[in-house]
Formats: structure tokens, sequence, C-alpha cells
């Protein structure tokens, strides 16, 4: 027990009266992670009903055609799509596809927790590496609400494999950031745990490595670049060695897998354009609110297409932000060099990837493609407007504005500042808006819907002939899965396709069931007199074409008289088909992939005469 009059040792006092204030200031609510959780809220919410507006657009339909063609098993799942190797879209698709088909609401909640866990975490790494305060919620704002990133939180496919690189950027970027501040070996693990994850979806997370060196040597490494590159070669070298070996395996093993040929740069003009495009046309304008305007593009979310003159004043308010953040704090510089690196990495990966393709003059105007660039901005904006905080390399703080009214100037600065975002504000909800009613036209929607009608009130004799499905529903170029026996495979009512048929019917543009017409090469007129042309058994009849035909899965027409029931063979070049005859006047119509100037037809039963004036070679089209 303590004497009386002793004196308390110093500091207890203040440790007494400090356990209630303590106690108080945890109890005291957090304004600004709750604001920071609220616009998360909302804009998850926001971008969830957009989603439902829209639907599947043609990737999703190929793919979940795909999908219940496959067994889940490493040939699966270790395939590339469109030259993605993404095994973790493979197994969520295949288990979505399966578990929902062409039902939307799980694609939309999918796609929901994956923006509010990418929100989230983008909020805690701002926490880890801005000063504390309302600043926060700039950079956090620019990120849950930017128009670049529409497309990922609208379309099932993009979003399946862009959320999970997204949060694998963010989250290795935030473990990078305790690894350098701390060394600790378990935050190392973590890097790599997360840049696994990212690459499971899409090789696109390949890029994580090179910006976490960037983000090192240019956030976390004081004096001049050369020697901040040096420090940071020297002083984490594990993280560099770990992040090397990662990627050269996963990139050693993607080159050995099946995939088509990579789309190479045809000219430097063509370089230089997509480089304007995706850097002036998308990134800038996207990060101010823009584009304001959408091109039309089918039923694919649409292109960007902002007004010239809000497009140059978008540069113009960047350009004067760098110079401003710049002027002010000395680690704005090198934020903005970042986010310009990454730009260039981003640039680099699709010029050899995506640029000399078919679509390659709109891939620069192509938001998803920047979508992994707008968390990197926030970052470098964030750090640029309000500096890094306690732990940073070099102390940074703010420098006084130039000039004697300093108060003046910090007043009107301010109230420029307010502006702008109240303006950039007003653009991004303008943006959101346009998007969405772009995106709620939906042929392939109105087509099935229209389908699944027609199915129900059908004959149940009803046979189809196997066409494909209109151009704007699912594109030619993915043939043979454009074909409409694999348009509706996850469908509820599914058409019966047959091989050969009488009375075949199809689907019209609008999804209307019709009967068949084949549009193509016909035969020449036969020589014989009252049957045309005259095949008999033992012999084979060669029947020219009006015009040569080259190869291709064509239908054919085959209209016919026969004395009794037959077997015949069709040869078209070196492609045949059995086809059963009946006795009497008929019509048959069939596949037959070949190519050639003669049909040649062959009757294998014997005693049995046919003739036929019509015999057309072409493509299935509806009757009108």
């Amino acid at each position: 027990m303590p004497e009386a009059g002793a004196v308390a040792p110093p500091g207890s006092a203040t440790s007494m009266s400090d356990g209630p204030k303590a106690f108080a200031r945890w109890l005291r609510p957090d304004r600004v992670g709750a604001v920071a959780i609220a616009l998360i809220v909302v804009s998850v919410a926001w971008r969830a009903g957009l989603a439902a507006r829209g639907w599947f657009s043609q990737d999703e339909f190929v793919i979940a055609a795909q999908v219940l063609d496959a067994r889940l098993d490493p040939d699966f799942l270790l395939r590339t799509f469109n030259n993605h190797l993404m095994p973790g879209g493979l197994l969520t698709a295949w288990l979505m596809v399966r578990l929902a088909g062409f039902a939307s609401w799980p694609w939309v909640l999918m796609l929901a927790v994956g923006q509010a866990a990418v929100g989230v975490a983008v909020y805690r790494l701002l926490r880890d590496l801005l000063p504390p305060g309302w600043g926060l919620l700039i950079p956090l704002a620019l990120f849950v609400f930017s128009p670049l990133t529409l497309e990922v939180s609208s379309l099932w496919l993009v979003g399946l494999l862009l959320l999970p690189v997204q949060l694998a950027l963010v989250l290795a970027v935030r473990a990078q950031v305790r690894y350098v501040r701390s060394r600790r070996r378990r935050h190392l693990a973590m890097v790599a745990l997360w840049l696994l994850f990212g690459l499971l979806f899409d090789p696109k997370a390949l890029l994580i490595a090179p910006l976490l060196f960037l983000l090192t040597v240019l956030l976390f490494t004081a004096g001049p670049l050369w020697r901040s590159l040096v420090t940071a070669v020297r002083r984490h070298w594990p993280v560099w060695l770990l992040l090397a070996v990662l990627s050269g395996s996963y990139l050693a093993f993607y080159l050995t897998r099946p995939a088509r040929a990579l789309d190479q740069v045809t000219s430097f003009g063509q370089a230089f354009t997509f480089l304007g495009d995706l850097v002036g046309v998308t990134v800038v304008p996207g990060l101010l609110g823009g584009p304001w305007r959408w091109a039309y593009a089918g039923d694919g979310p649409p292109l960007v297409d902002p007004y010239p003159v809000a497009m140059w004043l978008s540069w113009l308010v960047l350009a004067t932000l760098v110079v401003a953040t710049v002027v002010r704090r000395r680690s704005a510089a090198r934020a903005w060099l970042l986010l310009a690196c990454y730009l260039g990495l981003v640039t680099a990966f699709f010029a050899v990837t995506s640029l000399g393709g078919v679509l390659g003059p709109m891939v620069g105007t192509v938001p998803r493609f920047v979508a992994d660039g707008v968390p990197v901005a926030a970052i470098c904006v964030g750090v640029a407007l309000f500096g890094l905080r306690d732990g940073g390399e070099e102390p940074d703080t703010p420098r006084p504005l130039p000039g004697p009214p300093r108060a003046l100037g910090s007043v009107v600065v301010g109230r420029v500042a307010i502006a702008v975002l109240v303006v950039v504000g007003f653009g991004t909800v303008w943006s959101t808006v346009k998007f969405g009613d772009n995106w709620s036209t939906k042929h392939g929607r109105e087509y099935l819907a229209t389908t699944q009608a027609e199915l129900a009130a059908a004959p149940a004799d009803t046979v189809f002939l196997d066409t494909i499905v209109p151009d704007r529903v699912v594109a030619g170029y993915f043939w043979p899965d454009n074909l409409q026996s694999h348009f509706f495979r996850p469908a509820e009512r599914q058409p019966e396709f047959v091989e050969v048929a009488e009375l075949p019917v199809t689907f019209d543009a609008e999804g209307r069931i019709r009967p068949v017409r084949i549009e193509g090469v016909k035969v020449l007129p036969g020589q014989v007199s009252d049957c045309g042309h005259l095949v008999e058994s033992g012999r084979t009849a060669r029947i020219p074409l009006a015009a040569p035909v080259e190869e291709w899965p064509y239908v054919v027409e085959f209209g016919y008289l026969s004395s009794g029931e037959a077997t015949a063979t069709m040869r078209l070049g070196e492609a045949t088909r059995e086809i059963p005859l009946r006795s009497g006047l008929h019509q048959l119509y069939f596949p037959l992939a070949g190519a050639g100037e003669a049909i040649e037809v062959t009757i294998d039963t014997p005693d049995i005469t046919l003739c036929t004036r019509l015999i057309t070679v072409g493509r299935v089209v509806p009757a009108s």
C-alpha cells in the first residue's frame, strides 16, 4: 500500500484520465468511414440497377453454350477463351450457367458483391496510403462512380474477369505498402497470393508485378529516379524475385496453351491512333466524369464518344490539376508519373495482343480495357492531392501558395476546386444515365423471348434446321457458336433440330417461326422430257450447278419424284450424305458441307428411278 502523501508516478494520473477518453474515442463514430460506406452502397445499388436493365451479350451467349458441353476438368478450366487463360472465370461460369441458365439476377448479384468488395478494398488502401480526413472520399468517389468501370459492373463476363483483377491489384498494392513499411514476410506472402488470385481470372493481372515495382520506386524510395531505382531493387529484392518467378512461370504455361494467333500492329499510325484514343478520348475524359456521350455498339456495351469541346476541356482541367499539385507537393510529380507509366503498360499490353484484329480500330474506345487503371488513378490522384501518410520514405509537406495574398488565394483555389468537383459529379451522373439508356437495348433478350413464346405455341412435331442466329444477337465471327443449336442450349424451351426433314422451319430475325427457304445456287435445267434430271439405280447422275460453290457448310434443298422407297447418296465435292427417299413427290432439306461444280446423286437401292428439277445449294432463310 502506498504511503500517505506519496507522489504518484509520473503519467499515472494521465493514464487514469486517458482511459475514459480513449474509450470515448473508440465509441466515437467514424464519420469519414460511414460516408465512405454510404458512397460504396449507393454506387453498388445504382450499378446493380443498370446491370438489371441489360442482359447477356455476344460473348456471354458463346461461353454459356460452351459450358453446357464441357465437363468440369482440367482440360476445360485450363483452356483459353478468346486468348484469355481464366480457370477461375470458367469455373464460376460453369457453376452459374448450370445453376441459372439465362436468368439474370444471379449475375447481377455476383457483380454487386464483386463491386462492393473492390470498393471496400480501395477505401482500406486509401486509409493506409493517405493522411486521414475527408480528403479520402475524393479518390474513393473517383473510383466507385467512374464511368470507365460501368462495363465491368454491367456485363457479367467482363465483370467475371476484371473485378477479381481489380481486387487482386488493390490488395496486392496494400500488401506491398505494408511490406515496404514493415519488411514482414507475411505481407510478402500476401503479395504473392493476390497476384496468383488475379492470374486465375485474366492474364492482364501480369501487370500487377510491374505496378508494384513502379509504386515502390516512385512513392516509397527517396532521391533522384535512378538512385530510387537502384535502392528499391537492392532493398526489396525478395519481392521482385518472387514476382518474377510467379509471372514468368505463368507466362511460360500460358504460351503452351492452344490459342489463336495474337493480333499484330500493322503500322505506326495505327499504334499512335490507338494511343490517342485510349488516353485522350477514353482515359482523360473518363477520369473527369466523361465520356458524356456513348456510341451504340449493338447488344454489346457502348463505346466512348465524347463531345470534342468537352474532351479538350477535360484535358485542360487535368493539365491544370497536374501543374497545381506538382507546384504544391513534392510527391505529386511522382504520383502522376506512376499513373502515366501504368497507362503505358496497359497500352503496350493491348498493342501486342489486340490491336491488329478486325476490332482493332475500336480498341482504344473500349472502356473495359482501362478499367484496371481506375484504382491506380484513384491512388495517384489521392497522393497528388494529399501526399503520403506517415511511413512514406520521404517527408512530404504542402508548399505554401505563392504570392502575398495567401488567404485570398486559398479561398479562390477552394472555390474553383468545389466548382470543378460539382461539374465532374454532374458529368459522371450524366454519363452513367446515358450508359444505362444505351445498355438497356438488348436484341438478344427480345429474340429469345419471342422464340420461347413461339416454341410454346408450336405443334409438338415441329422440327428445325440448324442455322445461325442474327448477327446482332451473336456475330458471325463466333461461328460455330452462333448456330441456333448452340445458342438455345441454356434456354428453357429448345427447338428440335434434325439433319434431314421434309417440312422444317426456322426462326426469322425477330424470333418468329417461319417455313424454310434455301437461298443459293440452283442446278442447271435437265434434258430429260417431263423429268429434268433422271437418276437410276446403279448409276451416278452428275447434275451441274449453275455456278461453282466454295467450301462451306451448306444446306441442300432437294425436290424429287421417286418410283419407290430407297436410300440415295448425295455428294458435293468430297462431302457425302445418305438420305432416305419415299415413293412419290417430295422435298427434302439437309446439310452438306462441301465445294464443287455439281451435285452427284447415287441410288443405292436396286430398281428405283427418280426425277428432279429442283436442287438448291445455299443457306437457310425464313420464307416470307
